[in-house]
């Protein structure tokens, strides 16, 4: 157990040591080696990387360096990424083999390794990570630990104004007052829907109860995202300090954190981080002598999409097969057990801390009129810069593919972006310069969703994309109500069959119709949702539907069943890359020669196009 006098002790005295995390000038003698243990970088070796720079550490008896395991940084493309602070080295696609290298050059003789500077958008070497583009327009607040901290270890969340902001509501302010504090902000869920999260803590507040609960909701879905997975595995300490004010704002002494077990990194940091907070004694009874006790455990998902549904994963946590729930009445009034619960996702919980430190001034002016603050995006698809960004809202499409995404690989077109996954829709090329927030991307056709964002170039399919979509959500059903359990699976239908090159006119009007139908009649918000992929594809891209029903045409190849690959014979240089890639043999010609496909051989793959440099095949 830690008094509050104790917690200030040890943040203060780790504050002044951990200085050179984020102080370039720092007044130290001692390195930091930084080395992310995300799950991108956990799967390209990094674990490996650290055991190597410790053992080498010992063996030439360096003085005052320490290797750190920490959270994702964000550029995943980049990824093994090592940073070495102060100075703020940003290293590179590391290896293990590369760790002596670092040793020797850099921490013995304070010399750069220039090849594993990381690669800036213009083609240039960037040494730090603020010379890097990808930041630049970036404003770190729910990941503003990520990377920086070892999520292990909780005096270094402390160092950090970790648990001040508890400290701050337990001894400061009473429950309304926090309360008002979240509402004046403007933060909104991050979880989809955008629904005001002071309103959901003034609501759940006003019920009378003898039991009240409060969940996170960590059973992130979504095909791309990886948002609330980084946070648990980079800060999962934020979680906890955010879930226990939300506990004393709302009159709860109890909460749970579903999470999905397929995060088995997140998870286990999690229970690091709850022994820990339990041993410090900042969860558990009368928590630093006052009369507030909060304590939180784990629930695992098993991995169904539909447990993202706040119903669903309320009958979940009960034991029960997770299927939502009729509303009303909503978990404010009946949710766990029958009891008033409070739920909100990682992200929502992620900026709760910083909001109540700096103030609802201070968060309301970042981001637009009716969306404030920042949002986590999962940056992913056809884009150079694949990764974990945090962008003000109002930001435009347009800067987070191309200013902060690197553009688009291969000198290929931006053709669309999909937010918001499954629930979410599709934006074309004409509104690149939409800002990202709730009402905007409404306006068009689209939503937020939780914050994964998909990047296509002009090879993809947009048929070929709601037809993923509704195949993932025809599996992920959890077949309670008839428009979502059979409408899904009529619409997957008729796409296979456009896709298949077996479609007619009249199948888009079914789909149409099907869609509009789901969306009116489903029991829950996913099922509600679904059709949005397919509706906001035929919205923007109709003539590639009419292309599939009328003329039994793939433009862009990827429907197999019509697709025909050929040269352009006046694009066609004769450099060969397409031969030397072609799985099959398919590509034929001689060295120098404009190449042609036996059409016998093709099995239409692929491989060739997007092999080609010239843009010759297609």
């Amino acid at each position: 157990m830690k008094s509050l006098d104790e917690i200030n002790q040890i943040r203060e005295a780790k504050r002044k040591e951990l200085d050179l995390r984020k102080n370039t000038n720092a007044d130290t003698r001692e390195k930091h080696i930084l080395v992310c243990n995300g799950t991108g970088c956990t799967s390209s070796k990094s674990p490996q990387i650290m055991e190597n720079f410790k053992r080498l550490i010992e063996e030439k008896h360096i003085e005052n360096v320490r290797v750190i395991k920490t959270g994702c940084f964000g550029l995943c493309a980049k990824g093994p990424i090592v940073i070495i602070r102060p100075e703020d080295t940003f290293y590179a696609m590391v290896t293990p083999d590369d760790c002596e290298e670092i040793i020797e050059k850099h921490i013995i003789n304070g010399e750069v390794v220039e090849r594993l500077l990381c690669t800036d958008i213009d083609g240039k070497k960037a040494q730090k990570l603020d010379d890097l583009t990808f930041y630049k327009k970036q404003k770190r607040i729910a990941l503003k630990n990520c990377g920086v901290i070892n999520p292990e270890e909780i005096d270094e969340y402390i160092a950090f104004d970790g648990y001040k902001a508890l400290e701050k509501v337990l001894t400061q302010m009473s429950q309304d007052e926090v309360i008002d504090v979240v509402e004046r902000s403007g933060l909104r869920g991050r979880g989809g829907a955008g629904f005001p999260t002071g309103k959901k803590w003034s609501l759940t507040k006003a019920v009378e109860g003898d039991q009240k609960y409060v969940v996170c909701n960590a059973d992130e879905g979504d095909p791309g995202a990886f948002m609330d997975r980084s946070i648990l595995e980079g800060d999962p300490h934020a979680v906890l300090e955010a879930m226990s004010i939300a506990g004393y704002a709302i009159g709860a002494n109890k909460g749970y954190i579903y999470v999905r077990a397929e995060y088995p990194i997140a998870v286990k940091r999690l229970q690091i981080a709850i022994n820990q907070a339990r041993e410090y004694g900042i969860l558990g009874d009368n928590i630093w002598g006052t009369n507030f006790s909060f304590d939180i455990d784990i629930r695992l998902g098993a991995g169904a999409f539909v447990c993202g549904e706040e119903t669903a994963l309320l009958e979940s946590i009960e034991g029960r097969s997770g299927r939502p729930r009729i509303k009303p009445p909503y978990p404010a009034n009946s949710g766990l057990w029958g009891k008033p619960t409070l739920i909100n996702n990682v992200e929502t919980y992620a900026n709760i801390a910083q909001i109540i430190l700096n103030g609802p001034e201070w968060y309301s002016s970042i981001g637009t009129e009716r969306s404030k603050g920042t949002k986590v995006f999962a940056l992913g698809g056809n884009v150079n810069n694949v990764g974990l960004v945090e962008v003000p809202m109002g930001t435009t499409l347009r800067e987070i593919v191309y200013d902060i995404g690197g553009g688009i690989p291969n000198g290929r077109d931006f053709k669309a972006a999909q937010t918001g996954g499954p629930s979410g829709g599709c934006i074309p090329k004409e509104h690149l310069d939409t800002p990202i927030d709730y009402e905007s991307l409404k306006e068009i056709g689209s939503m937020m969703g939780s914050g994964g964002l998909i990047i296509m170039d002009d090879t993809k399919c947009m048929v070929s994309l709601a037809k993923f979509y509704l195949q993932f959500t025809v599996s992920e059903s959890c077949g309670k109500c008839t428009p979502c359990r059979i409408g899904t699976k009529r619409m997957l239908e008729i796409l296979e069959k456009l896709c298949d090159g077996k479609g007619e006119e009249s199948d888009l009007a079914k789909l149409e119709q099907l869609a509009l139908n789901i969306q009116k009649a489903s029991v829950c918000g996913l099922g509600q949702s679904a059709p949005n992929p397919v509706l906001s594809t035929m919205k923007y891209f109709r003539d590639e539907f009419e292309e599939h029903a009328i003329n039994k045409v793939c433009r862009t190849k990827e429907c197999k069943a019509m697709a025909k690959i050929e040269v352009n014979e006046e694009l066609c240089k004769g450099c060969g890359l397409c031969q030397r890639n072609c799985p099959v043999g398919a590509i034929e010609g001689q060295e120098r020669e404009k190449r042609r496909v036996n059409q016998e051989k093709c099995i239409k793959c692929g491989t060739c196009i997007n092999s080609c440099p010239f843009h010759a095949i297609g």
